[in-house]
């Protein structure tokens, strides 16, 4: 991926589930991608949320913040996925890290609005 945009194409048309921490970041990803199949992690133990999203798809994207609180969510979801077949997709979580400076999920929006007005004033 070369872009922003192009990341969010491809998001777009990713068909498993997309998991985030919290309903702020859902509401973003929904303004940036529509409608997508948008798993918001809630309360229930770990192990709940692996065995429900485990028989729901076996095709994620893990969007969990980029601090050190997301990080950590991130790698013991990863594990406990994969422990049940799941492949998770690290592309977009990676290009979020290499290419941009964002470290919260519900500040992608606002980080793209601003990168677009930057361009357009070059």
């Amino acid at each position: 991926m070369q872009n922003i945009q192009e990341w969010i194409f491809k998001l777009k048309e990713f068909k498993g589930i997309i998991i985030v921490e919290g309903p702020k970041d859902k509401k973003t990803l929904i303004s940036l991608l529509g409608e997508k199949n948008i798993f918001v992690l809630s309360k229930k133990p770990l192990y709940a949320i692996v065995e429900s999203i485990a028989a729901k798809t076996k095709d994620v994207v893990i969007l969990t913040d980029l601090d050190e609180k997301g990080k950590e969510l991130y790698g013991r979801l990863r594990s406990n996925l994969q422990k049940h077949g799941v492949r998770v997709n690290r592309t977009f979580r990676e290009y979020l890290f290499k290419k941009t400076k964002i470290s919260h999920i519900e500040g992608l929006e606002t980080y793209i609005n601003h990168r677009g007005k930057k361009c357009l004033t070059k």
